[in-house]
C-alpha cells in the first residue's frame, strides 16, 4: 500500500477545529516542522495538543500559540515559551502538566489498546486530584487514562512508501510512542525511499501504524539551549 502524500498541506487538510493532536519531539529535536507550518497556514483552531513541550516563541508549537490555535496544552515541560506563559496566566489557555514518564506511558497505552495505566508518579500531589487511586502490594498508584488523539503527527529521519520509519539519535524520543497512538498517524521524513530499501532490523516504527507519509524540506533543526565551554 502506497501511503505517500504530496506535502504537509495535503497531509493535514482534514484536521478540523476542536480536534486532539499528538505532536512528536523533545524540546526542538525531532518536531514535525513542516506539519506545524501547514497547520499555522491552515488556521485550524481550538486544538488540544499533546506534546512533551510547547516549543519556543517563534518555532514549533509556539507558532500555533501565537495564532491562538491551541485551546488546551497537555505537556510535561513548558519553560521556554513566553507566549505560553502569558496565555496561561491570563486564562486564555488550558494547561495540563503531566510527569514525563506518565505522558510517555499514556501514549504507549493508547498504542497498545490499553484503556488506562497505574503509576506512582503524582500520588499525594495536585496531579492526583480527581483521579482514582488504588493500592497494590501496599503502595498507592494513580489510574491515568490512555490518550485519545484524532491525529498523531511525527517526524522521522528516513521512511519508505509503506510508512516504515527510522528515527535518528535524540529524535527517537516521543515520536515512536505517538506514532502508535493516533487514530490517524502522519509522518514527515527527511528522506523517503521505495518500499524494501530499509533494513528491517533498523526500523523503529512499523508501517502498520502510519497512515500518511511525505518527504519534508527546509528543516531548521534548531538547538533550544546552546551551551559552550569558555576555556
Amino acid at each position: 500500500m502506497n501511503k505517500v502524500i504530496a506535502n504537509a498541506d495535503v497531509a493535514i487538510q482534514d484536521i478540523q477545529d476542536g480536534m486532539t493532536l499528538m505532536l512528536g519531539g523533545f524540546g526542538l529535536c525531532g518536531i514535525p516542522e513542516n506539519s506545524i507550518t501547514a497547520l499555522v497556514k491552515n488556521g485550524v483552531k481550538n486544538l488540544t495538543c499533546i506534546s512533551n513541550n510547547a516549543g519556543v516563541d517563534d518555532f514549533g508549537i509556539g507558532l500555533m500559540l501565537h495564532k491562538k490555535q491551541v485551546k488546551k496544552m497537555i505537556a510535561s515541560y513548558v519553560g521556554e515559551n513566553a507566549e505560553f506563559e502569558r496565555q496561561l496566566l491570563s486564562g486564555e489557555l488550558e494547561v495540563e502538566l503531566i510527569p514525563q514518564g506518565t505522558l510517555a506511558t499514556r501514549c504507549m497505552a493508547a498504542g497498545y489498546g490499553m484503556p488506562a495505566i497505574f503509576t506512582p508518579a503524582g500520588v499525594g500531589t495536585e496531579v492526583a486530584e480527581g483521579k482514582e487511586t488504588r493500592n497494590f502490594n501496599g503502595k498507592d498508584y494513580l489510574m491515568e487514562m490512555a490518550f485519545d488523539a484524532d491525529f498523531a503527527i511525527v517526524k522521522a529521519w528516513k521512511g519508505d512508501t509503506m510508512g516504515n520509519l527510522i528515527y535518528k539519535s535524540t529524535a527517537r524520543n516521543f515520536n515512536p510512542l505517538m506514532a502508535m497512538a493516533g487514530k490517524i498517524t502522519i509522518a514527515e521524513v527527511e528522506e523517503l525511499v521505495p518500499a524494501g530499501e530499509l533494513d528491517p532490523d533498523q526500523i523503529h516504527t512499523p508501517g502498520i501504524y502510519v497512515h500518511r507519509i511525505f518527504q519534508g524540506s527546509n528543516y531548521e533543526k534548531r538547538i533550544e539551549q546552546r551551551t559552550l565551554r569558555t576555556t
